[in-house]
């Protein structure tokens, strides 16, 4: 997607990463429907522990290739996730799942989506009803699952200060000179890794392949490839890197177990975009980054991906998420043409000049005018 596009984004998207209230209230909000009334309150652990607890993965039999090993392959997009929140709210705590009024709210979210893409293709129009792949399946209040309370651990001291130095185009107010003053998707280069595999607005495709010594994962967004080695090789030196990082994979039982090192710093591991991950895509990473990840197949059309991210530069505790995706072979990828026409980079960095230059020409504020002496106070009566 051309970046111009991208801004016409981003104050939904900034908006939809401040959720500090229901679900069902939030997603109104970002639609912008009315709240609908207050939902009872939540059950206690006590009371209904089951809302409490991970689900354990389906014991199931997978399909199996030619050579053996678990079927993967498939359309498998992440849209249907789009609307879960990457941490909780803190009032749903420890609680993994919504309750059954929560569920309904979402849903008739979910159904004014689907209506609102629906009216302006009647329409004969485009519009962000159409933009937004944004949808919910399941009852999971947050794609986070570790730490317990389905937040991100705090930062190390290091992290937070190597926050504050980010530069991207999401940060307002920042000033532009050079490419270095935009992040590696503004500039068409790349998503990142492991921000890619999870939701964005749009562009959620992905699709796995097999072959005896190798998995590959295609995405749709700026369309990025993971190539993931079977065949026992080791990770190249620290210094050779790359922005999808070096991936090998393992088979334990029906589980595919990949680790991820060698990451190219410059992308954000969590991309803002994500509803609920941190603003301004300029989370910090560090050369000690390291990502492990776990495809299992629940049933044929159900695929449970788990990802744990490790940073102890960055972040005081590793983190895991999990996505429960959707099989959709029918889903189609479309010409990526992000760098086709693409004059932002260069335009943010004119206009940034000359709004400086300007504010730097325009005459100092005058001075503001004397006051007026005070006049004498009016006699009193003794």
């Amino acid at each position: 997607m051309k970046p111009h596009l991208r801004t016409l984004m981003k104050s939904a998207a900034l908006a939809a990463t401040a959720l500090t209230i229901s679900l069902a209230t939030t997603a109104s909000a970002q639609r912008g429907a009315p709240p609908g009334p207050p939902l009872p309150p939540a059950p206690s652990e006590a009371e209904a522990p089951q809302l409490y607890k991970v689900a354990p993965i389906p014991a199931f039999n997978p399909p199996r290739t030619g050579w053996g090993h678990p079927d993967l392959r498939g359309g498998w997009p992440i849209d249907s996730l789009g609307s879960i929140n990457l941490q909780r709210t803190p009032a749903q705590g420890r609680r993994v799942y919504l309750t059954d009024a929560e569920y309904e709210a979402r849903e008739k979210q979910t159904d004014r989506s689907k209506d609102a893409a629906a009216n302006e293709t009647k329409a004969n129009k485009l519009g962000m009803g159409n933009w937004v792949e944004s949808f919910a399946v399941g009852k999971r209040t947050s794609l986070l699952i570790d730490p317990p309370d389905g937040r991100l651990p705090p930062m190390t001291a290091y992290g937070r200060q190597m926050e504050k130095l980010g530069r991207s185009s999401w940060v307002n107010g920042q000033t532009y000179d050079w490419t270095t003053d935009f992040d590696n998707w503004d500039r068409c280069v790349t998503r990142g890794f492991p921000g890619s595999m999870l939701p964005f607005r749009y562009n959620n495709g992905v699709r796995i392949f097999q072959a005896p010594d190798k998995v590959i994962i295609d995405l749709e967004m700026i369309h990025d490839s993971r190539i993931i080695w079977l065949d026992g090789r080791k990770a190249p030196p620290a210094e050779v890197t790359n922005y999808m990082g070096f991936s090998r994979g393992h088979w334990e039982g029906n589980t595919l177990v990949v680790e991820t090192t060698n990451i190219r710093r410059g992308a954000s591991p969590l991309n803002m975009a994500t509803i609920g991950a941190p603003p301004n895509n300029i989370v910090p990473m560090s050369k000690q980054a390291k990502v492990i990840e776990r495809f299992t197949l629940a049933n044929k059309d159900t695929l449970v991906y788990d990802m744990t991210y490790i940073d102890p530069e960055v972040y005081t505790a590793p983190f895991t998420t999990r996505m429960e995706i959707p099989r959709n072979d029918k889903y189609e990828f479309f010409e990526y043409a992000c760098h086709e026409g693409d004059v932002q980079v260069r335009n943010y960095i004119n206009s940034s000049r000359a709004l400086r230059a300007q504010a730097k020409a325009a005459p100092p504020p005058a001075a503001p005018a004397s006051a007026p002496a005070a006049a004498p106070a009016a006699p009193t009566r003794q």
